[in-house]
């Protein structure tokens, strides 16, 4: 092949008409955030551990795989999993696995609490900003674990069960999920300045399920006190936040009305008060959200926090939102004050929107069509929601990451009435 030529390969792409406002009822499926570090826990017991309605997503099917090479067991029936690690085979997680997705290196304080070691490569996933694993670090110390790097693989050892007082320097979900991992097998903790998330609170409740003592969820103290042995069981995960809110808000940004069953609308409160301030109709009950769009929104300004505060997963997705909303909004996010991927995107779609110091303001107009790519999952829910409102196309690439977070996302739009459907697209591959 002569220099400088070419070969094409095929891409996918999810091709939006926008302009169709949403309507119909759906329901939300579990939590993605929920159901990894549960699938994380079911380490920590021989026995055999069934989740009921997990989600069939890329992210699980990661965690799926790393548990595989740790010694799980595992077999789908339907959308029940079933699982079973009657031994751990491999302490090792390697980086070809936990390196596509960030909350895979919680396994590392369940291999901890099993099998006395742990060895971990340094996390991956969406790349909207440096989020650090010192607060991991820190935990795992302060619970008596030897702890070392080498050559960006994290090491964990352990003589006796760990036990300690955890104070955090900041609430961190992640950082919580570990400590109550590493303590839940013969352990025990108090944690102090504990991420509050709905989450956190599920993966409490399901190792009380296996036989943990645990206090204090949902709030900044909680105290664990783990069993010898865990046992088995079955467990429901909670429904998904942030489908729930990403669905809400392609319905605002549309201009439609939608019905959500099978949600936790208390999870929502943060995202439902802003679109009741921008004018929207709201109807809720203990498992449902009725939402209807007015015609004439209100913009609003947005601080992602932590929880019971905006959620910073919806951050994106709410700007795309406001992108539509006549007036000004800003939008700050004190979780990662730089995740913002999705901005550039969304200006080629004719959103004006200016950032400075962090801090992003938002002039809404109507939006255009246009060739825009993802480049993180959340951000690739913000253009979605966008080219649903916009007049014209829009081809979406990076539909890997939309697959990481969102289940049966073109079906499910299409059941809303939204022109949608994926497709092939050539591109270009330079020579080698």
């Amino acid at each position: 092949m002569r220099e400088g030529a070419k070969n094409v390969g095929v891409s996918r792409v999810l091709y939006v008409e926008g302009g169709t406002p949403l309507k119909g009822e759906l329901r939300v499926y579990p939590a993605k955030n929920a159901a990894l570090p549960i699938l994380a826990a079911s380490l920590l017991t021989p026995e055999p551990i069934t989740l009921v309605e997990v989600p069939k997503l890329r992210d699980v099917e990661v965690m799926l795989e790393l548990l595989a090479h740790l010694g799980t067991q595992y077999a789908w029936e339907g959308r029940t999993l079933h699982l079973q690690t009657p031994e751990i085979k491999n302490t090792h997680a390697p980086y070809e696995l936990v390196g596509q997705m960030r909350a895979s290196f919680i396994v590392w304080g369940a291999l901890l609490a099993r099998a006395g070691e742990g060895h971990v490569s340094m996390p991956g996933g969406c790349a909207f900003g440096f989020r650090p694993v010192d607060q991991h670090i820190k935990a795992l110390e302060a619970l008596g674990a030897e702890v070392w790097e080498e050559d960006g693989t994290f090491h964990a050892r352990r003589t006796r069960p760990l036990s300690g007082r955890v104070v955090f320097d900041l609430p961190t979900v992640g950082g919580t999920e570990q400590a109550m991992l590493a303590v839940a097998l013969g352990g025990e903790a108090t944690l102090v300045q504990a991420a509050v998330e709905p989450e956190v609170v599920d993966l409490g409740h399901f190792l009380a399920l296996l036989g943990a003592e645990v206090e204090g969820l949902g709030s900044p103290i909680v105290r664990i006190k783990g069993a010898p042995r865990l046992k088995g069981g079955t467990y429901r995960i909670i429904p998904d936040r942030i489908e729930a809110g990403t669905y809400l808000l392609a319905a605002a940004a549309t201009r439609g009305s939608l019905t959500l069953e099978g949600v936790r609308p208390d999870h929502l409160d943060a995202l439902l008060d802003k679109l009741w301030r921008s004018g929207h109709r709201l109807e809720v009950g203990e498992d449902w959200i009725r939402f209807r769009a007015t015609p004439d929104p209100a913009p609003f300004h947005v601080e992602a926090r932590e929880y019971p505060g905006f959620p910073t997963d919806l951050q994106p997705i709410a700007t795309a939102y406001l992108a539509t909303v006549p007036g000004q909004s800003t939008v700050v996010d004190r979780i990662y004050p730089d995740r913002f991927t999705h901005v550039g995107e969304l200006a080629r779609m004719g959103a004006e929107l200016y950032l400075r110091d962090r801090i992003l303001t938002v002039q809404g107009r109507r939006l255009h069509g246009a060739q825009v790519k993802a480049l993180d999952i959340r951000a690739g829910g913000a253009l979605v929601v966008a080219a649903l409102s916009a007049e014209g196309a829009s081809e979406i690439e990076g539909v890997y990451f939309l697959e990481r977070g969102y289940e049966h996302l073109t079906e499910r739009l299409q059941a809303l009435g939204a022109r949608v459907h994926l497709r092939e697209s050539p591109v270009a591959l330079a020579a080698d």
